[in-house]
């Protein structure tokens, strides 16, 4: 028989168990309360340029009113955004929502062939794009229907001398903007200028309306819409507020934004929960030039962090990082990837700050678990179901899991996408009825623990069959990365003909003396036999998605 999980028990002291999902119609009506109450408070730093609440809000309804009236697009109609973490990113957003239309965002380091996929299948008429990747849209425009181009230089919205000089040297000196010809194009900046003339309309938007087609990463399968509606998200930034509620302070606070804002963990937690909170981001646009990345933190006293495992990892392995002031730092959170336990405790060691990390999916806006913020958080562990938000562990046969019992991760919240877009047949697959409410099945396979912790074990794909035993990836992964000379790690399942799969790593190394059979000495001290990688590659680096998830379907395709 299942067991309960009474997860509220380790919740910090003052945290809500539930939220109001329909305490707000929509999140521009979350945004207009943050900017009401925070006027004059810093919302984004980025390369040294600082914009105030009031500033976002005059400049995204001067978009919004352009949008309205110069462009022929109407309340629900698709908008892509193609632009890395720079402040035209947020004026862009907002000003989209407040028009009362739906945002598609779109990775900047898509191929022409990813764009064309993704501009097609949402059907997006409008486009916010960076100079820099306009050549690759003028390749597909033709093919979509795309009639509004809006483009913007890194330095747009900057002050006039440094914008001209950061414009020039990324042109002319970097050579980062190919050469693209979109006569038709409209100057983001002019539409800013003429917007402040024209007359903003705010719509009636609904809690059911759609806010976002936020595309899934394809790490596993095709990319796919996920119709995020104006409820999932004002959902997810409640649960985000009174679970940070109980360390954080309103209006004080400075976050560091390493991961793209167009990613759906950074767009939720960071973008919107922290601007509901009255808080500063501070925008790092390209946190894979670490030595750039420590020079912005060393400027600032911040106190909030989010990322991903390679991207901490990446920061610990650099001397410098070592050496900044963590005395006002408070919170560190990672997600989209498991965390490694080598890499937490190096950065406890480090800053003197657990890392604590969280779970959650594109297709549940995305925060599912997060691990307690009062000292009780458990290494290895997503924590606990974040408020108005049940997690079920589920077995191969339909029934729920007891403590300790693998199984698939069920979850059930406001949060929980209304379906994947114009793909009836693929929601039918993730999206289950079950005692009265609606169940996201999320594809991971987790563990119930006592206390209502959970633990992800790995992704159902991903797993290994081994001479018909299992072998998760993680675990592989999770060990290996303690050896010594080891940097990155990523295991795989390939064709056996004695087993059916064996397990491959691919190793980054950290001290290039490191050998093969110095490592397989290693594996064999670690894992019984089945579990022991049969098949050792090592590479200068690992295939990454746009945050830094480490691609094992790249590696078992290669």
């Amino acid at each position: 028989m299942a067991q309960q999980f009474p997860w509220f028990e380790s919740y910090p002291a003052g945290t809500p168990t539930e939220i109001n999902p329909d305490s707000y119609k929509n999140i521009i009506e979350i945004l207009e309360e943050a900017i009401q109450k925070y006027p004059n408070n810093t919302a984004f730093v980025h390369m040294g340029v600082k914009v105030t609440f009031k500033e976002i809000d005059e400049m995204s309804k001067s978009f919004a009113a352009y949008l309205q009236n110069r462009t022929g697009l109407k309340q629900g109609d698709r908008v892509a955004i193609q632009m890395p973490n720079v402040i035209q990113y947020v004026v862009a957003l907002f000003g989209i929502l407040g028009a009362g239309m739906v945002v598609v965002n779109t990775n900047p380091l898509y191929t022409a062939r990813e764009m064309e996929h993704q501009f097609k299948d949402s059907g997006a008429k409008a486009i916010i794009i960076l100079a820099n990747f306009a050549h690759l849209l003028q390749e597909v425009l033709r093919k979509t229907k795309i009639e509004t181009v809006f483009i913007t230089e890194i330095g747009d919205m900057m002050p006039t001398p440094k914008r001209i000089l950061v414009n020039s040297v990324v042109k002319y000196v970097k050579k980062m903007v190919p050469a693209y010809s979109l006569p038709k194009a409209i100057s983001f900046r002019t539409a800013l200028s003429e917007g402040k003339s024209l007359t903003y309309s705010r719509p009636e938007i609904s809690s059911k309306d759609m806010a976002f087609l936020q595309y899934t990463g394809g790490t596993t399968g095709v990319s796919k819409g996920a119709i995020l509606t104006q409820r999932n998200i004002v959902a997810n930034i409640l649960q985000m507020k009174a679970w940070m509620s109980t360390i954080l302070e309103e209006g004080k606070e400075m976050i560091v934004t390493p991961l793209p804002l167009y990613h759906i963990f950074s767009l939720s937690v960071n973008c919107f929960s922290f601007f509901a909170n009255g808080n500063s981001n501070l925008l790092i646009t390209n946190p894979r030039d670490m030595k750039a990345f420590i020079g912005d933190l060393k400027k600032y006293p911040f106190t909030v962090m989010t990322g991903v495992n390679t991207l901490f990892n990446g920061l610990l392995n650099q001397p410098e990082f070592a050496k900044l002031n963590f005395s006002k730092l408070k919170l560190v959170v990672g997600g989209a990837m498991a965390i490694q336990t080598v890499v937490s405790e190096k950065w406890k060691k480090v800053t003197g700050i657990p890392l604590v990390e969280g779970y959650g999916l594109t297709e549940s806006s995305p925060v599912l678990c997060c691990n307690p913020l009062n000292g009780t958080e458990r290494i290895g562990t997503i924590g606990v179901p974040v408020p108005s938000t049940e997690i079920k562990i589920v077995t191969d046969e339909g029934v729920e899991a007891s403590f300790g019992e693998r199984g698939e991760i069920w979850a059930a919240g406001p949060q929980i996408m209304a379906g994947y877009w114009e793909r009836p047949d693929e929601t039918d697959k993730v999206i289950a009825e079950w005692n009265g409410k609606r169940w996201l099945k999320t594809g991971d396979i987790g563990i119930a623990m006592e206390g209502g912790f959970f633990k992800i074990v790995d992704r159902k794909k991903d797993m290994i069959l081994v001479s018909g035993f299992n072998v998760y990836p993680n675990e592989i992964e999770d060990v290996v990365a303690t050896h010594p000379k080891v940097l990155e790690v990523a295991a795989v399942g390939v064709p056996d003909e004695k087993s059916t799969e064996a397990v491959k790593i691919f190793v980054v190394k950290k001290d290039e003396s490191l050998t093969e059979e110095e490592l397989r000495e290693f594996c064999k001290e670690q894992f019984t036999g089945y579990k022991q990688p049969k098949h050792i590659e090592f590479r200068k680096e690992l295939p990454k998605t746009n945050v830094g998830k480490i691609l094992r379907r790249a590696l078992r395709e290669a």
